[in-house]
């Protein structure tokens, strides 16, 4: 029984990883899906999130074992997501990926590793699908398989993300793989773990089958027509040199095209929560009676001025 992509591991075996594991079942099932598949250049990466007391510290010394077990390096770093969400003002769910992800670029320069492998799988999938959605998402959202983050400078690779949360279980069972399991999971104080604890089986009761796969599906059709689009649709005419957007050119296609490119350009300006209602307020912008700017997350603005439309 093979968790990982056939194709993506031909391409993968001579390339060095760090791999985040948390010592959930997901996690443990990637990493020894990667041992076995012969990716030696691996090195494990832990974040105690300081959530837990004794709890976090116990996933740190079983993820130090674990490691030692493959005979693989392993990094455990400490943050305090509580106080840093409290400080900056956002959720702990925000603050424990952004810790992460910083995490993820200090080892990522200090190994020379290509990327970082992640454990998310199609549940997860199918629930950040309609988390998105419901949340007022520009048409249906969910993970990549490889995202880059340019601003951290890192890579994210989510090889197990066709794989079911059924099929991973399967795994740790015909392995006999020990895991920890993260009593948070259970708690019902963060959005996703109500959508996983409580959405989705009420919708599998009343539709009588699985949810998951059909999400996954319309996720597929949407991302194959978004890539259609983009292959035909010179979105780079529209950029000047500068990479701002040509605010002229941009106002000579129609508007289902605006908001195509709009939406391109702040997710490669790494925008995050970009919602239908913030699309349309960036093709407000091309209004010239309308007000010049909008307010964007963490701080951000999107600007016209001089015939052009740009982040600032």
């Amino acid at each position: 029984m093979n968790l990982l992509d056939t194709d993506w591991l031909e391409s993968a075996r001579e390339k060095r990883f760090l791999i985040g594991v948390s010592g959930g079942r997901d996690s443990v099932a990637l990493l020894h899906a990667c041992v076995a598949a012969r990716l030696t250049e691996l090195f494990v990466v832990h974040v105690n999130h300081e959530l837990r007391g004794e709890e976090s510290e116990g996933d740190a010394d079983f993820v130090r074992e674990l490691a030692s077990h493959y005979h693989l390096p392993c990094s455990v770093s400490k943050r305090d997501v509580q106080a840093s969400a409290i400080e900056e003002k956002k959720s702990i769910e925000l603050s424990a990926r952004e810790a992460r992800h910083r995490v993820f670029a200090e080892k990522m320069a200090q190994h020379d590793c290509t990327g970082v492998l992640l454990a998310h799988h199609a549940d997860d999938q199918a629930e950040t699908v309609l988390f998105n959605l419901l949340r007022g998402s520009a048409g249906l959202r969910g993970m990549q398989k490889k995202q880059r983050l340019d601003s951290m400078n890192i890579t994210l690779y989510r090889p197990i993300l066709e794989v079911s949360r059924a099929d991973i279980n399967d795994y740790i069972s015909r392995y006999q793989l020990e895991y920890r399991e993260d009593s948070s999971n259970a708690d019902d104080f963060a959005t996703r773990n109500r959508i996983r604890n409580e959405v989705m089986p009420l919708l599998e009761e009343i539709m009588g089958r699985k949810v998951a796969p059909a999400l996954s599906r319309a996720l597929n059709i949407s991302d194959k027509k978004d890539s259609l689009l983009k292959e035909m649709f010179d979105y780079n005419s529209l950029l000047d040199p500068q990479g701002r957007l040509h605010l002229p050119s941009l106002g000579d296609i129609p508007t289902a095209l605006q908001e195509f490119a709009l939406h391109r350009y702040l997710k490669e300006q790494e925008v995050s929560n970009i919602s239908k209602e913030l699309i349309e307020s960036a093709v407000n912008l091309l209004d010239k009676s309308q007000p010049a700017k909008i307010n964007l997350p963490q701080g951000r603005f999107l600007r016209r001025s001089q015939q052009r439309v740009f982040i600032e």
